[in-house]
């Protein structure tokens, strides 16, 4: 009987000396997240256009949909002498579909044609992209870019440190008419960026390794894709991939703020050049590219392992 006392007491003190704790968290700038990067194959008939507009929150929640007014895309060939002039292009005009859905797609209401034909653009060829959302104006820049086909993806069998990872062999044949950034999608929201400056116009051939962690199954088929890129989005890639620690998507809120290439330029009455001067912090993530994208499929046979 005194044991069960001497419990009791016990268990008492400890639920009397439970307080709550309030931890004040930093209050983050509210800013939109755009997931912008459009992958052109050039075998299909049109771009598939889809741009995702979210709006940040503060820990511990998740991100919202942004409310715009309005999504357009401008494309061309720069003017040798006026490169912010964009000739031989077009617009496109973009609804929310479905409303309320955060994701913007050519507007299917308008009385012309708003998808942007694969065959209407060139590489060099320049999109502009332009948000409101009532109360702000954001704008974005990029160049069409290249990418090279994959020549083939192969099961390894070689492993890393548990000797559980599934090894697989990705080989392409880089341009050597040109300096050229990648970005490889593995599938699983996993990246790596690379750049030709020891492969130039050579057959490049490298292992990636998925760990246990994936559960990769006999038959699992994995998409890989090859993306082309410019310095900048191979820059911002490189930034998003190292915050992330590679186990969230390049489009999510990182952990540290990784500065993409969309400013506001709330207030700019210049039509022709944007700037966002005395701007440097008001910006949105994410990012907007138009990049060509080759992308294969591999089935995982765990014999090999």
């Amino acid at each position: 009987m005194k044991r069960y006392i001497f419990l009791l007491l016990v268990v008492t003190f400890f639920v009397s000396c439970e307080d709550v704790i309030e931890v004040e968290l930093p209050e983050n700038d509210t800013r939109l997240i755009v997931n912008g990067v459009i992958r052109v194959d050039e075998t299909q008939e049109y771009l598939p256009i889809e741009i995702t507009v979210l709006e940040s929150s503060s820990f511990f929640e998740s991100n919202t949909i942004a409310s715009l007014e309005s999504a357009i895309i401008y494309y061309g060939t720069p003017n040798l002498d006026a490169p912010e002039i964009l000739e031989g292009g077009g617009v496109s005009n973009l609804a929310e579909l479905p409303p309320g859905s955060g994701l913007w797609v050519p507007d299917p209401s308008f009385d012309s044609d708003q998808r942007i034909s694969v065959s209407n653009i060139n590489e060099g060829d320049v999109f502009q992209l332009i948000l409101n959302t009532g109360e702000e104006r954001y704008f974005a820049t990029t160049t069409y870019v290249k990418s090279a086909p994959i020549d083939s993806l192969e099961q390894g069998t070689e492993t890393l440190f548990s000797g559980d990872e599934t090894e697989v062999i990705v080989t392409f044949t880089d341009n050597g008419e040109r300096d050229d950034f990648y970005i490889l999608d593995f599938d699983f929201n996993e990246y790596l960026v690379t750049e030709d400056e020891f492969y130039q116009g050579q057959t490049f051939v490298f292992s990636y390794f998925y760990d246990s962690d994936f559960e990769l199954n006999s038959n699992a088929i994995i998409n890989i894709s090859l993306l082309g890129a410019d310095e900048s989005f191979y820059n911002y890639m490189t930034q998003i991939i190292v915050q992330s620690g590679g186990d969230q998507g390049p489009f999510q809120t990182p952990a540290a703020t990784v500065r993409g290439n969309i400013i506001n330029v709330t207030g700019i009455d210049n039509t022709q050049v944007f700037d966002n001067v005395e701007r440097t912090d008001n910006f949105a993530l994410g990012y907007f590219a138009v990049v060509q994208e080759y992308k294969e499929s591999i089935i995982i046979d765990n014999e090999k392992n």
